[in-house]
């Protein structure tokens, strides 16, 4: 394997790997890739099944119902919640079709503009959420803030935001749904 990067040495003493723009990542890079991605799934994974067991509900249950919580009226349009929660508008229809089957989200004719329809969350939707939400957020501090200090929670906060930014700021497919 070729090594792309470029090892300098700080006045501290400490050896540091940097990479040029454009260069593929070292080995050492990827490691720390692979298991940030690795950590992440099987993090998501563990509180997806303890929402479930715990409430019924899907990951993507509770990302529709968070959003139409924290929306005035408990209501959104359709396109509006698919942007809220980062969907395609496909996807969120044949997921609201299998909420509303379960009565936790209804579907009607937006009050503002009769070509677009609204989100409505239900009373049971709002129960659910409700009944939902004290152990999901349980198991967030067990799994993620008590295994860090304060300090790795702030330093994974500026991780978050840093490459949030990054892809905010950049062109590409995922901006063109």
């Amino acid at each position: 394997m070729i090594d792309m990067s470029i090892i300098f040495r700080e006045e501290t003493g400490v050896t540091r790997v940097t990479q040029r723009r454009g260069q593929l990542p070292t080995r050492e890079e990827l490691r720390i890739w692979r298991d940030f991605i690795e950590t992440t799934d099987a993090l998501r994974a563990e509180l997806a099944a303890r929402l479930h067991s715990d409430s019924a509900l899907s990951t993507g249950d509770y990302a529709v119902l968070l959003a139409l919580t924290e929306a005035e009226s408990g209501r959104l349009r359709s396109s509006e919640l698919a942007a809220t929660i980062g969907w395609e508008r496909s996807r969120l229809s044949h997921h609201l079709g299998r909420m509303d089957r379960r009565g936790l989200v209804r579907r009607e004719n937006c009050t503002t503009d009769n070509r677009g329809a609204e989100v409505v969350l239900t009373e049971a939707g709002a129960a659910a959420f409700g009944r939902a939400t004290v152990p999901h957020l349980r198991a967030i501090r067990e799994l993620f803030v008590d295994a860090l200090t304060p300090e790795q929670v702030a330093a994974a906060g500026d991780l978050a935001a840093t490459l949030r930014a990054r892809l905010d700021a950049a062109p590409g497919p995922s901006k063109a749904s």
